[in-house]
């Protein structure tokens, strides 16, 4: 299972960083327009502090603090400092699944964040999936905005 994990989440996570970077502009991963409510940077920082909080802090005992609503007003985050973030976002979970006990996915996940109990197992399944909602948030946003000059 963690081997799996740890593979998905990498591959993922180099896939966003790949997605920032392929933006024309530095600035257009902050543009929003009508019905779009969310810029690719806010989903980035949005992704960082959710499996730093959810994987590093509960999982791997990190002592990260989620700051869930600067997740989505912090604004202009240089792309370096973005994905410096992801690389070392991507480290953190990478330790903690593995220094997590393997039988201990099928144990009851600390938190109730769909007003249920879960197992890690099926929550980090969750967060793969919410991963990747977000990545192809991006990709659809970067080709939507992205100017051709």
């Amino acid at each position: 299972m963690k081997d799996s994990l740890i593979f998905y989440f990498d591959r993922d996570l180099t896939k966003l960083k790949n997605e920032l970077k392929s933006y024309k502009k530095e600035a257009d991963i902050w543009k929003i327009q009508d019905g779009i409510s969310n810029s690719a940077g806010t989903l980035a920082i949005h992704l960082i502090g959710n499996l730093n909080h959810y994987i590093g802090a509960n999982m791997g005992n990190t002592g990260y603090e989620r700051d869930k609503d600067a997740e989505f007003t912090v604004k202009d985050v240089p792309l370096e400092e973005i994905l410096t973030q992801i690389e070392e976002t991507k480290q953190v979970i990478t330790k903690a699944l593995l220094e997590f006990p393997e039988d201990w996915f099928y144990r009851k996940y600390p938190l109730e964040e769909f007003g249920y109990p879960m197992t890690y197992e099926y929550f980090m399944t969750h967060l793969v999936g919410h991963l990747n909602y977000h990545l192809g948030q991006i990709n659809y946003h970067r080709r939507l905005l992205t100017t051709d000059n």
